[in-house]
């Protein structure tokens, strides 16, 4: 399986840039994926293709203003650092731009200098561990100092950083927002729980695992990073549940897909836990937990259109993506919607 089978050109005016001033009023293409049918809506239409007794799944992961810019104190050179897990009580592996001045024992100072950062380990790919040093409570001295994490491909400002994570973001912690959740509305949440839809929480915190680019021509051979996820008791009773009653389970994006198909295909159920995973889904792959997909527009080549091309027939994906490029659908974190079934 070669890197440009999952390649495509998009024109550059079709990268959203900014949010819709109203979430749900993105497009929406539906793919039945086992008829073919493509079918054009607006995403407040996802009210029709649920119906009683399905499950949507989604993650409550919440992005934190994880971008620093800071100084190395011995030779007060520029280093971004964004940061990526908390490995231990204040130490976090960060992804370092600039990373070959960033050595063992390198402080970087943040700010104010309010927040330091030693870094204890070097690991490949820019990535380094740091141990975090200040006083105070940690999330608020980065709500000071850190800045939202917008993908390198978003040049506009984003004017109200809430945009950035979904209404029902709960836990602190991602890197990356899980962007299919950006189109819910509480107005939405709503009418699916009075349709008769059960909504469950899962939580994924979003690192290099899910943007990270595919840098080898021979996928198989791409290294997936690990990303920490938790599934709750009550979530893995009402998973397992519908398993048992033939129920659809909906996942709310890429992430969801692989926090429930981590779990089940390690425990052959649905269980409570709190731990890593690399699963790596690509065409082959065999689901075993969820039905269908709520999903955004991928970039070329990357971890989460494979994803996609799994679930459906890639073919079909790919006919999906160059409908969508002729009707001028907006593409990756900011774009319109998808929902696969």
């Amino acid at each position: 399986m070669k890197l440009s089978d999952f390649d495509f050109d998009l024109p550059e005016h079709l990268i959203a840039q900014t949010p819709l001033e109203k979430r749900d009023t993105s497009k929406l293409l539906v793919l039945d994926r086992k008829t073919g049918k493509i079918e054009h809506k607006h995403f407040y239409d996802i009210i029709d293709y649920l119906n009683e007794g399905d499950i949507l799944v989604r993650n409550n992961t919440k992005v934190i203003p994880a971008r620093l810019f800071g100084t190395k104190e011995e030779t007060n050179g520029h280093v971004e650092v964004l940061l990526l897990k908390e490995l231990n009580e204040n130490i976090w592996e960060c992804l370092v731009g600039n990373a070959r001045i960033v050595k063992v024992g390198t402080l970087i100072t943040f700010g104010d200098g309010s927040l330091k950062a030693e870094c204890i380990e070097v690991r490949e790919e820019g990535i380094r561990l740091f141990k975090m040093i200040y006083e105070g409570i940690f999330y608020e001295i980065l709500d000071r100092l850190g800045t939202m994490p917008l993908p390198p491909y978003i040049k506009e400002r984003l004017e109200n950083p809430d945009r950035y994570n979904t209404v029902y973001a709960k836990i602190e912690g991602s890197a990356a927002a899980p962007t299919a959740g950006l189109h819910f509305t509480e107005a939405i949440n709503k009418k699916l729980l009075e349709k008769g839809v059960q909504i469950v929480d899962v939580t994924l915190h979003v690192g290099l695992g899910t943007f990270r680019p595919v840098k080898v021509d021979n996928v198989l051979e791409h290294h997936m990073h690990s990303e920490f996820y938790m599934i709750s008791k009550e979530s893995a009773d009402i998973l397992n549940k519908a398993k048992t009653n033939d129920q659809r389970i909906i996942s709310v994006g890429t992430t969801s897909t692989r926090v429930l198909e981590s779990n089940y295909t390690k425990y052959h159920t649905f269980k409570e836990t709190n731990e890593s995973t690399d699963i790596f889904i690509y065409p082959g792959y065999e689901f075993k937990a969820i039905d269908a997909l709520i999903t955004n527009f991928h970039l070329p080549k990357s971890t989460l259109l494979m994803l996609i091309s799994a679930l459906a027939n890639k073919d079909l994906i790919m006919k999906a993506y160059q409908e969508a490029i002729e009707r001028e659908y907006r593409f990756f974190s900011f774009g319109d919607s998808m929902f696969i079934l």
